[in-house]
């Protein structure tokens, strides 16, 4: 399968809560919802319909994973909702039990432990995109051990100064490839970004 991350992001690499106010508070963050003044339904939703659209399941951190949870099956009848609810899906959690997963349909867990091994597995299997949408520590993780093939930023012309980002702080280089850059009219940039082919020489 090939790993895909989406991203909401902030000019200073921030992930965290960009959907509501009470969605992470983690280390005092607060500016939750801070995307919702650049998000447009053309171009900004455009992409994210389209990056669903090609996802065989969907990967989540624990934290997302039940803000999503909460969120999408009571919106059945919505085309996009209705996709979200039926679509395969993982959780990475070491909390979280058999009983948990019965509030979103389809959801199977993933033990925190066994999480890189596992992922790795569905990776080399076969399939289409596999994507993780939020889960900022699953996608930092993600990154640091090379399991990522795409990632799809949406960069909101805001500074937030500080809070979760899915970039590694461990002093390793890893080069991307600008695939396509899509800017709305609110200044929102939609980048893809493919992992570089490895040159011999």
């Amino acid at each position: 399968m090939h790993i895909v991350i989406s991203e909401f992001i902030s000019l200073d690499g921030v992930v965290q809560a960009p959907g509501g106010p009470d969605e992470d508070t983690d280390g005092g963050f607060a500016h939750g919802g801070w995307t919702h003044p650049f998000f447009d339904p053309e171009v900004v939703g455009g992409a994210f319909d389209e990056a669903l659209g090609k996802a065989e399941a969907l990967l989540f951190g624990r934290r997302t994973w039940r803000t999503m949870a909460s969120a999408w099956p009571g919106r059945a009848g919505d085309p996009f909702a209705d996709r979200m609810n039926a679509i395969r899906k993982y959780v990475v959690s070491g909390t979280l039990g058999d009983g948990d997963l019965t509030a979103w349909d389809n959801t199977t867990l993933i033990p925190a432990a066994d999480a890189t091994p596992r992922i790795r597995d569905l990776r080399e299997a076969p399939g289409g995109d596999l994507l993780v949408m939020g889960s900022p520590t699953l996608a930092r993780t993600l990154l640091s051990e090379d399991l990522v093939d795409e990632l799809h930023l949406t960069v909101m012309p805001v500074l937030l100064g500080g809070g979760k980002t899915i970039f590694p702080a461990d002093g390793a280089l890893r080069t991307l490839e600008l695939v396509s850059t899509v800017t709305s009219g609110t200044g929102a940039q939609v980048c893809t970004y493919r992992r570089a082919h490895k040159t011999e020489g």
